[in-house]
């Protein structure tokens, strides 16, 4: 019988504020930096998997406020883009947000080390790569890059 695999849907936002973009540091232990597609150690927006039911901005403002603390009040979706590994394959929304309340918190520390904001121009490395090519979108305006 054939190993069938599924295809996920999962989602980053850019939290920006003032041309700063807001990165958390996710754990270097494979077993809680908690991604499929194996970002441990790597700086990523906030984001996560999509919910049966769940519209994008429903599951930006559900992850985000549980990432970080912050109430987001709209968002903008700015990119598609296919992530696969080995393993894992996921589709990635990428959501703009320039409109928000609160101060990032650690919220999930075995998850996230901590949150910083950074220059959108100038990302730390590594970044994870789906939080990359969100980031590349937004800043070249281009909705998909095939990869």
């Amino acid at each position: 019988m054939a190993n069938k695999k599924s295809v996920g849907v999962g989602l980053g936002v850019i939290l920006l504020k003032e041309d700063k973009i807001l990165l958390g540091k996710r754990n270097t232990d494979p077993s809680k930096a908690d991604s499929e597609l194996h970002g441990e150690g790597t700086w990523t927006m906030p984001g996560g998997k999509l919910n049966f039911g769940e519209t994008f901005e429903e599951c930006a403002r559900r992850e985000v406020l549980e990432e970080t603390g912050i109430k987001i009040k709209s968002t903008k979706v700015i990119s598609l883009s296919n992530d696969i590994v080995e393993d894992a394959h996921f589709v990635t929304i990428g959501l703009l947000c320039e409109d928000f309340e609160g101060e990032p918190r650690v919220m999930e520390p075995d998850e996230i080390t901590e949150w910083k904001w950074f220059s959108i121009y100038s990302p730390p490395k590594p970044i994870f790569p789906p939080s990359e090519k969100i980031l590349k979108s937004y800043l070249t305006k281009k909705f998909y890059l095939e990869y």
